[in-house]
């Protein structure tokens, strides 16, 4: 078992919000190309409009339509370019790209798929731990396999199928601060072992202070 949430029962992400600027045109792309179920439909206080689509595994993606939005910012509110074509920097705080998960078995028979509906999509990228964490190509060290291509709104999507399970040895780099400097990372074993002491502690605490 790997490892789990010890604060909150999660069973995923319940929906994903992102805001369009065409509803019908979002529909015909979501709904028509990519053949995501549209399950809910409502128009909104103030004239705006929020739907949903379903993606898999009780999971949904959401569009808000408002009528006085502000324009698409590439480069601030998403990705400018897919990765490999250009900057793929966007805001602190912004939905960088939306990744699909995918069967490994039929992840590049659904490259050529949404190639041959017009759709442009990226090169197939095989990740792995290499210093450009991009693999020139396929061997036993590839985590995962994406491809990337565009929404109507230029939201940046994915398609990914991870190759193999994740585990400990997957978690080795530490994190840096808003200055760029590495801050030590505290392991989830170590947080683990730390609440097992303050409970401990809490304990002998208790048992003192009946005495």
């Amino acid at each position: 078992m790997g490892p789990r949430n010890r604060e909150f029962e999660l069973g995923g992400v319940n929906h994903i919000a992102l805001v369009c600027r065409d509803m019908a045109r979002t529909v015909a792309f979501y709904r028509d190309v990519m053949g995501m179920p549209l399950t809910k439909t409502l128009d909104i206080p103030g004239g705006g409009q929020h739907f949903f689509f379903d993606i898999g595994n009780g999971d949904s993606l959401a569009f808000f339509w408002f009528a006085h939005a502000p324009e698409a910012q590439p480069g601030v509110s998403a990705a400018a370019a897919m990765p490999g074509t250009g900057d793929i920097v966007s805001a602190h705080g912004s939905m960088n790209h939306l990744s699909f998960n995918v069967p490994l078995e039929r992840f590049e028979e659904y490259h050529r798929t949404l190639a041959a509906k017009g759709v442009d999509v990226s090169r197939i990228v095989d990740h792995d731990d290499s210093p450009s964490t991009i693999a020139k190509e396929l061997h036993p060290g590839v985590f995962i396999r994406s491809f990337y291509f565009q929404g109507p709104d230029g939201e940046l999507l994915e398609f990914a199928a991870w190759t193999r399970a994740l585990n400990e040895a997957d978690v080795n780099v530490d994190p840096v601060d808003a200055t760029g400097t590495r801050v030590p990372l505290v392991t989830d074993q170590a947080v683990t072992g730390q609440a097992v002491t303050d409970q401990a502690l809490t304990g002998e605490a208790v048992t003192g202070a009946r005495r």
